[in-house]
Formats: C-alpha cells, structure tokens, sequence
C-alpha cells in the first residue's frame, strides 16, 4: 500500500474510532431519565467531532511520525486531534514567564514603532559603512524565520539580505567548515541575517550523525576564535537562541502538518528530529557553555509567546548599536524575563 493511501487509512480508522465513540451515548438518549413520569426526552447535544484532515492529497507526507510518549501523555504528530494535555501545558512549557499572549493590538503598535527605528539604522548602516550579522538558532518551530521577517519587513533588501543555506555540496563538503559562511558575510553598508548558520555543526549535524564528535568537537573550539575575529574586522555580530518548550513545539508541529498552507515548513528531518528532545538539549548545552564569549555573546529569547520574541529581539539590536536620532522612550528596554545571557539564563527558566 503506497504511504499516501496508508496516511488516508490511519485517518479514517481514527474518525470512526472517535464518532463511534461518541454516538454510543445518543443511542440511550431517548430512555426515561429516573424520576420523570415518562414521555419523550429531548436528544442530547451531540459533542463536536474531531477536526478532518483537510490536506490536499498531493500535500500529504510521505511518511508517518512515531508517536512520541512524555511524561503528560502520548503525541502522534499524524493525529488531526491535538490532545487536550498540548493545548493546556504549551504556553507555559519550559518554564516560560507569562500566562498569557502579547494583545495583538499592543504588538503591532510597538512593532511599527520598532521598525520605524530599524530604518534608522539601516540608514546609519549604509552612511557609515558598517557591516552588521544577526545569526537567528534555536530548535525547529521556534519561531526564527517569523522573527527574521519582522526584522527585516522594512529595510532596503538591496543592502538586507537573509541567508538560508541548503545543504553543504560535495564540493562544500571538500572545504573548510566555516568557507560557504564566509562567502555570505556583508561588505560595507550592509545587514545579514541568517536563519541558521555555522551552528548547524553545533546542533542538528552532531544529533542526526551528520558529523563525526571529532568535527563537532573542532568546531566548538574553532567557532568562538572564527567570531572573535569577525568583531577584531569591524563586524556588529548578534546571536540569538530562541527557545520554546516541548509542548509549544508539538503544538506548533501539529499546526504545521495540518494546515494546508504551512504543511511546507514541515521536513522530513522534523518527522526525525521530534523525537530527539533530550539530545538536542544536550547539544544545544554543549554549544551556550562552549561558545559564548565576550566578543559575541549568546542572547537567549524565551519565543513561547511569538509576539514578545520579536518584539524584545529588535529592542535588544536597538539598545545596543549607536545610531542618530535613536529614540531611547520608543525603544525601552529588553524584558529581563524574556531576555539574557548564556546558559545560566536558560536553566533558571
């Protein structure tokens, strides 16, 4: 059986398991309640049934994710029904500092005023011929590529550019390490983000067997002299770790498998990768007490709660580059409880 017919036969069986178990109740709906004189009884309400697959057939994944057992239950990615234990514990998960999302109101009048300050920097950028990098990590669905676009929405792209590079070729693969960054390192007057970067050796490679402990053990000790170098030249350099906890990154998994117009941003290598949380923590470790250092320090976003990610992320870029007519009351400062340094700032969350 192809897997696409396999996939439509998972869900099937899952929406009768789940309408049979919900009609059971309506076939005794009609009995005398104890205590009435008799006569008819009003049918009960029925209780909404689960969500159907709604993706196109040619959309479909061509393979099935393991399900996943915590310690709050059980997670099938393929599943349409989020479980009840995801949708409650996903905010907070991690040990995340808020109850409650960012109003959209508030985020959107303190985003437009943040990037009206972004062009400002970008003009002072190109007048002054400074070279600025912002490196975006963290695990998969923690919400770079939306924090990279809020960045970027308003800056000249002919001097802004975002870099995603694909995997290595084998003639990448015959070079130095840190060689294909290299080339997409800004010249004068311009901005770089990358949405992943070097620190691939430092996470994703070493948890899928994609380089040997030998390499990853290099390039921790290489990447920091790598950087210090970049700032000796003149280069502003940023990075930033956005963290989410498990539960938001399940919860944003199952958005992504379901909805037709996100299905894109779910690979094959997060089928994989969904069920490495612990090895990924370990990396992700590994690479904050390795390679945070005074030339370029790690900063840490709790991204939970996309809006204040963002938000908080371009306060920290404007707060620390000098530029003229930097308006200090629209900017503020970073949220302490969203915002800071290194490993230690991870674990006291």
């Amino acid at each position: 059986m192809a897997q696409s017919e396999k996939k439509k036969a998972k869900a099937e069986a899952k929406a009768a398991a789940g309408a049979t178990s919900e009609s059971a109740p309506a076939s005794t709906a009609t009995s005398k309640p104890e205590g009435t004189a008799g006569g008819p009884v009003a049918p009960a309400t029925p209780e909404p049934q689960p969500p159907s697959n709604t993706l196109p057939k040619q959309l479909q994944p061509t393979v099935d994710a393991a399900p996943i057992d915590t310690k709050l239950g059980s997670f099938d990615l393929d599943d349409p029904v989020l479980p009840a234990w995801i949708e409650e514990s996903a905010f907070k998960s991690g040990g995340y500092p808020y109850d409650k999302p960012l109003k959209s109101s508030k985020y959107d009048e303190d985003l437009q005023a943040l990037q009206i300050e972004l062009v400002k920097l970008q003009h002072h950028v190109i007048e002054k011929g400074l070279k600025l990098v912002l490196v975006f990590e963290g695990r998969d669905a923690a919400g770079k590529g939306g924090a990279i676009f809020a960045f970027r929405q308003y800056l000249n792209p002919r001097v802004a550019r975002d870099v995603a590079l694909p995997k290595p070729t084998e003639t990448e693969r015959g070079q130095w390490y840190f060689q294909r960054y290299v080339a997409e390192l800004p010249t004068a007057g311009e901005i770089v983000t990358f949405d992943r970067s070097w620190y691939n050796r430092a996470g994703v490679e070493p948890v899928m067997g994609f380089c040997t402990p030998e390499e990853n053990k290099q390039f921790l000790s290489q990447a920091p002299r790598f950087e210090s170098l970049l700032v000796e030249s003149g280069t502003i350099l940023f990075k930033f770790w956005l963290d989410i906890g498990q539960e938001m990154q399940m919860k944003r998994f199952h958005e992504r498998r379901h909805n037709p117009l996100k299905i894109w941003k779910l690979s094959p290598m997060d089928y994989a990768a969904i069920g490495k949380w612990k090895e990924y923590s370990k990396a992700r470790d590994t690479m904050l007490e390795a390679c945070h250092h005074q030339a370029a320090p790690w900063t840490i976003v709790l991204a939970n709660d996309k809006k204040r990610a963002r938000l908080n992320l371009i306060r920290h870029v404007l707060d620390r580059v000098d530029y003229p007519g930097r308006d200090r009351d629209v900017i503020g400062k970073p949220d302490p409880l969203v915002v800071g340094q290194g490993l230690p700032f991870l674990k006291r969350n």
